[in-house]
């Protein structure tokens, strides 16, 4: 009988002891959350899935990230008091890696389309595009109507793999757009069908081995693309677009980028709730 006053008192502490750690750990987990309200893979930095050759959206210049739509996030992300960290990848892993927490976002004209919403989750369109249809200096084609039978060259798992499948055509998938441009240039590829201003410039840089047969617009806008589910980080990111949309810097960076490029009358931005500035308007807040 002596040794249980003994017993209950170690009993005792032993309560106490679990109850605080317990304690300590809700604590830490609230602290936690708080820290890093939008999950992300690093609290306060957004980790961007994006690629290294497909200037002038996303590429790689001087060790740095850098293009319209990765300059626009970083722009945007700063409207949420988040900084951004760039990690080079291939398109067709981007999505997946996106949605397997990867990367926080993906980040590379990604064009939206019902087959991709079983993947991830997408922000608010940000940009239009329109495909290319890129040909060596002094082929006969010069239309995409013109493509059955040829070899027709495509980056995986892209709006433009979709295209040339949907058509019935045979594409010859390559990994990147460094891959694309090496079959025009080595004579194993017919054609290539780009996003229109990669195309562009890929057609500019080629020393006249390249040129543009014809473009059209592309059927559905772009967006970011977010893990299923992280509703927080998306629309935080959907607010920080409108932002930079609202005070000039997407047009700066439309005009930067894509200079003399029509927009299309149909095309807003964002949530649609701000309006873009005219160019001339930009221009003078700019300057």
């Amino acid at each position: 009988m002596r040794f249980l006053p003994a017993l209950s008192k170690v009993a005792a502490l032993g309560a106490a002891a679990v109850l605080a750690a317990t304690a300590l750990t809700a604590c830490g987990g609230s602290s936690e959350a708080a820290d890093n309200p939008y999950g992300l893979l690093q609290p306060g930095v957004l980790r961007a899935g994006t690629l290294t050759d497909a200037p002038p959206n996303v590429y790689l210049k001087d060790g740095r990230f850098t293009g319209f739509d990765n300059d626009l996030l970083v722009a945007a992300a700063a409207k949420v008091g988040l900084k951004v960290e760039f990690v080079g990848t291939d398109f067709s892993a981007l999505l997946s890696q996106v949605n397997n927490r990867k990367f926080d976002i993906g980040s590379s004209s990604i064009t939206i389309t019902e087959a991709r919403k079983k993947t991830v989750d997408f922000g608010n369109g940000y940009d239009f595009g329109y495909f290319g249809l890129d040909v060596p200096t002094g082929s006969p084609i010069t239309s995409f109507d013109q493509l059955a039978g040829k070899r027709v060259a495509v980056v995986q798992g892209t709006v433009q793999d979709d295209y040339a499948t949907g058509r019935n055509l045979d594409p010859v998938r390559v990994p990147d757009y460094n891959g694309a441009i090496n079959q025009l240039k080595a004579g194993t590829a017919d054609a290539w069908i780009a996003p229109a201003e990669i195309g562009e410039k890929s057609a500019a840089d080629s020393n006249g081995k390249i040129t543009v047969a014809a473009k059209q617009l592309s059927p559905a806008p772009t967006a970011y693309a977010f893990a299923k589910g992280n509703d927080k980080l998306r629309e935080a990111l959907n607010k920080g677009l409108d932002e930079v949309i609202a005070d000039g810097t997407w047009t700066r960076l439309q005009e930067q980028y894509y200079p003399g490029r029509p927009i299309p009358a149909d095309f807003t931005p964002g949530s649609g709730t701000v309006a873009a500035p005219s160019a001339s308007a930009s221009a003078s807040t700019s300057s």
